[in-house]
């Protein structure tokens, strides 16, 4: 019923820091897929889908979050499933993938995965969605753009060849989400965001995204002296303490 995306992408930050992202993205012919198949922490993403058991993904990201691998993790979750023939199952962490598709999932279904992502479907016009969606990704991952217009892009691409083959289905939906390791002083509104039941679910999806985009731009620029302002009394805040470690550290290497 679904076609899903999981990444994992290293960065550098505005402070020159090294962060990781990652990012989920999943579309269907159902309602609300959002609620069901994506999950998503700072420490991996995660789609449950054909047959969907929601705590698979619930629990991967808990046990994700908890230390565990990610193939140990959803592996042992698939292990004490006894529905795990009719499920499909992805996802990344910071260190690995790992991709399932029980062999009762129905056709066509399939998997892929590269260094960083993953990509997995079912109830596909062919394996030529699945193969559209992971091109796409890699032709630019890491780019310029935001990696939720990039995961659209990914969606886009596999919705191009045909996507879920069930045409006589009319409502749609889609969903992505983005985590990240970076500490942001203030939220990116487009990285969680869900179409619930529409026809065009694609193109509703990088509509909201734009509209989520503009308004935070909107945001940061009308609030963008109060922010400034923030930081610089952050910066007086901290020079007596500051001074006063320096004078601690003097005096430690008078001793």
């Amino acid at each position: 019923m679904t076609f899903s995306i999981c990444v994992r992408e290293e960065y550098t930050d505005e402070q020159g820091e090294r962060q990781t992202r990652f990012g989920v993205a999943v579309t269907t012919r159902l309602p609300g897929v959002g609620t069901l198949c994506p999950f998503a922490s700072e420490n991996g993403a995660v789609a449950t889908q054909s047959l969907v058991n929601v705590e698979l993904g619930r629990r991967g990201i808990e046990y994700i979050d908890d230390g565990l691998a990610v193939d140990d993790a959803l592996q042992s979750l698939l292990n004490a499933d006894d529905g795990a023939p009719q499920r499909q199952l992805h996802g990344v962490d910071a260190d690995g993938t790992f991709t399932f598709s029980g062999e009762e999932c129905n056709g066509w279904y399939g998997h892929t995965n590269g260094e960083n992502y993953t990509v997995a479907g079912n109830l596909l016009a062919g394996e030529a969605v699945v193969e559209a969606v992971a091109s796409a990704y890699e032709s630019d991952a890491f780019g310029d753009a935001p990696l939720a217009e990039r995961l659209i892009d990914a969606l886009d691409a596999g919705h191009a060849e045909g996507g879920d083959k069930r045409e006589h289905l009319p409502v749609q939906s889609a969903a992505l989400l983005v985590e990240t390791t970076e500490d942001r002083e203030v939220g990116t509104y487009y990285d969680d965001l869900r179409v619930d039941a529409t026809e065009t679910p694609i193109a509703d999806l990088r509509e909201t995204f734009e509209e989520a985009r503009r308004g935070q731009e909107i945001l940061m620029e009308e609030y963008s002296d109060e922010l400034e302002n923030d930081d610089l009394d952050a910066g007086e805040d901290d020079a007596p303490a500051n001074a006063a470690d320096n004078d601690a550290t003097d005096e430690d290497d008078a001793a």
